[in-house]
């Protein structure tokens, strides 16, 4: 108890700590809300904040009882122990949720469950005193962390209701079953609720609600009849769940609402895209019956139209036009609160102006292959402030925008030119196909790619409707396209300006240069000019035009930043580019501490600029409860970074025109305190420490000048003037590799990193 009052105190102090008289909960939003009441919808916690902890433990109930801005009801699945005490546990086996298998290794018995031999270790088999002596809580989802298993006792029904919440929700999946072992469920709600808050009671079973319509104050609690998946059987009508879907009339004669997965509403075809919504919340509605959607977690990837952004996912059900359900069950209570008070109705067109700039990725490269024409649309759509192109070359001097000079990753220049390959340590340590050795021509036969950071299984994947599509563009193209759009401002990145000219006899440097002069941004302020570099010498090549801020880019991770490197980067640069672990360290997957980087380069006057943000829940530290919001709000308003860069600006955009950017405000998305979680995992759940990152010094920033431009033969034709577009590529062009001459190639080349 004493180490789960010291993670609630650590954790809310540091989270809330924005206005000592800030009030608990803001009033309600003036605007009228399509849900039944027409009050803003109910996040029911499901276990309190079991995508975090095991499942209605201390620190779940407590942390989902705290870090919210709307109305949230705990949510407790009911079990009864031998001598009938209500417990709270997922699942009805304990094994799912519990160590009783370690504690009690000979005792797992089967029982027919709803018609199904179900093994394994059943509360109805001990009294609550074994229960609460012996056994400890685990976390019931594997993908999630483990470091709390085996640290919290069960809880009973007493306890959750013990903390307060502002409401109660208790779900009874298993009425028939406890009833034919003699249990009575009904029994023991009938006496809990005349000393305990219980507002929602809701099963599965037609015949436990039809028994309890009559036993309960009907003013102070709801019946909730819960549909499961449409082809299981309901046990009393012995009705499929979709045949009874059909009947909503016959429902609201015995309960006040239905629980439904969320598919029943927006269902999400094979392909992981959504369909058309149903009827069935308006359907509801009219017959007086609310309706609340489950199945809601950050960490469970759901359709592909949400970007992996949980914020959008759970919009869709409370901010269209057409209805909003009556409440949401999710395992992220936080995330579902702050996106009801923060992000529904926000109507704001722009972000607000004075926080973080939006900085691209390769334009929207979560949504489009990176660098394409339908990337950088998107992300003017979405409201991104920058737009970048990191620069490559092709053989005929031909400048266009790609992520790396190696093809091989992002367009599909795999077989065809897998003959092209080459080693080359001074670009990347892997084998690649790049594109200083093939001409425009030939690079236009081939077609972009999206690719996904994190491999391509199919929870992890990236739009796949769009892998192949959206044209490149040269630096001309870009560079027309950014004023044409008037866009705040863009960024150009260059890289292996070295490498090209003393071995390909490629001026990347004075092509990037004569493409902005002749598209005048080198004479107008009205768009900023972003040159970013990770070398030194091609910042200074920039130094004497006043419209162009140069930033120096700072691959490695590091931990520090020393006067003297800093004063050494003033020479070149105005900002700097750094991972996002160089200012959040991380240790086992949780968020560490923060650095002194960003306040010693701001005590300087240099810029900082953080790489790269993804919405993933897999890029994500623990601490951000795999909502990446969390993570814009940790990075831009609780250090005050000059611009975030991201592959999903639109995630970005919708944070920073919302009303709770501003930490200062009467709500605010909660930042994550570095250090605060790590802090309450036991020393024996953690891992070994992982090496502090080291300092930045000045052999790190300063590069040797850029070498002259080699003259190197070449049997293709004259280098195309900067930023041009190439004629149209010749049918011919396309070379065929051999198969089995590339097969090694192809494996060595395919399991290459991917991204930065």
């Amino acid at each position: 108890m004493i180490r789960c009052l010291l993670l609630i105190s650590l954790l809310i102090h540091a989270s809330l700590a924005k206005k000592q008289d800030q009030p608990a909960e803001p009033e309600a939003p003036v605007k009228k809300w399509l849900t039944l009441s027409g009050e803003p919808p109910l996040v029911i916690a499901r276990g309190g904040f079991s995508g975090l902890f095991p499942e209605s433990s201390t620190f779940a109930n407590d942390m989902a009882n705290q870090l919210k801005f709307t109305e949230v009801a705990l949510f407790c699945n009911l079990q009864l122990t031998k001598d009938g005490i209500g417990i709270c546990l997922s699942d009805i086996r304990l094994d799912n949720s519990t160590n009783i298998g370690m504690i009690f290794p000979k005792d797992p018995k089967t029982y027919t469950v709803n018609g199904q031999q179900v093994r394994g270790w059943f509360a109805l088999d001990y009294p609550i005193d074994v229960i609460l002596n012996n056994v400890s809580l685990v976390q019931s989802v594997l993908s999630r962390t483990s470091v709390f298993d085996g640290q919290l006792p069960v809880s009973t029904v007493e306890d959750v209701t013990g903390v307060r919440p502002s409401a109660f929700w208790l779900n009874v999946q298993y009425d028939a079953f406890y009833t034919e072992h003699k249990l009575s469920v009904s029994g023991y709600l009938e006496k809990a609720m005349r000393f305990m808050g219980i507002n929602f009671i809701s099963s599965p079973e037609i015949g436990f609600l039809k028994n309890m319509n009559t036993k309960i104050n009907k003013a102070r609690t709801k019946l909730i009849f819960k549909f499961l998946d449409p082809d299981v059987v309901e046990p009393t009508t012995n009705q499929t769940y979709s045949a009874i879907l059909k009947d909503l009339t016959a429902i609201k004669q015995f309960a006040s609402g239905i629980l439904v997965p969320k598919g029943y509403i927006w269902p999400v075809d094979t392909n992981k895209y959504l369909g058309n919504p149903t009827t069935l919340v308006a359907d509801a509605h009219k017959l007086g019956l609310e309706v609340y959607a489950s199945g809601f977690a950050n960490d469970m990837p759901g359709s592909y139209n949400y970007s992996c952004d949980p914020t959008t996912e759970y919009l869709q059900f409370i901010d269209n036009p057409q209805f909003s359900v009556d409440g949401l069950l999710t395992d992220f209570s936080p995330t579902a609160s702050t996106t009801i008070a923060c992000f529904a109705s926000n109507e704001t067109a722009k972000p607000k102006k004075g926080k973080a700039l939006i900085m691209t990725h390769n334009g929207a490269s979560g949504m489009y292959p990176g660098c394409t024409d339908l990337a950088y649309e998107q992300a003017v759509n979405d409201g991104a402030d920058i737009i970048d192109c990191s620069v490559q070359m092709s053989k005929d001097g031909v400048v266009f925008c790609l992520d790396s000079a190696d093809l091989t990753g992002d367009t599909t220049a795999m077989p065809t030119f897998m003959s092209r390959s080459s080693s080359i340590p001074e670009v990347q340590k892997d084998k690649g196909i790049f594109s200083f050795d093939l001409t425009w021509s030939e690079i236009q036969t081939l077609k972009p790619q999206l690719v996904s950071p994190f491999g391509q299984n199919a929870g992890l994947q990236r739009n796949p409707e769009a892998k192949n599509k959206g044209k490149f563009m040269t630096l001309g193209d870009f560079l027309e396209f950014a004023k044409a759009k008037a866009v705040s401002g863009i960024l150009i990145n260059i890289e292996n300006a070295a490498f090209l000219a003393s071995n390909k006899g490629l001026d990347i440097v004075d092509s990037v240069t004569k493409a902005l002069s002749n598209a005048t941004f080198d004479k107008q302020q009205t768009q900023q000019v972003l040159i970013q570099s990770d070398d030194s010498s091609v910042l200074s090549k920039f130094q004497g035009v006043p419209a162009y801020k140069r930033l120096l880019r700072i691959e490695e991770e590091i931990g520090d930043a020393p006067k003297q490197t800093v004063d050494e980067i003033k020479k070149y640069a105005d900002g700097v580019v750094v991972a996002r672990p160089s200012l959040v360290s991380t240790e086992n997957g949780f968020a560490k501490a923060q650095t002194n980087v960003i306040d010693h380069m701001h005590a300087a006057n240099i810029s900082v600029y953080v790489f790269v943000l993804r919405n993933e829940f897999v890029a994500l530290p623990v601490d951000f409860y795999a909502d990446p919001t969390v993570e814009l709000a940790t990075y831009v308003a609780a250090q005050e970074v000059d611009g975030v860069i991201t592959e999903f600006p639109g995630t970005a955009s919708k944070y920073m025109r919302s009303p709770c950017v501003d930490l200062n405000g009467e709500i605010a998305v909660i930042p994550a305190e570095p250090g605060a979680l790590l802090k309450q995992v036991p020393s024996t759940a953690q891992a070994p420490a992982n090496p502090r990152n080291p300092p930045l010094e000045i052999k790190d920033v300063v590069d040797p000048p850029l070498p002259p431009v080699a003259n190197v033969s070449s049997s293709t034709a004259s280098p195309a003037s900067p930023g041009a577009t190439a004629p149209s590529p010749s049918s011919g062009m396309a070379i065929t590799a051999n198969f089995g001459i590339c097969l090694a190639a192809i494996m060595a080349l395919t399991l290459r990193p991917l991204g930065h």
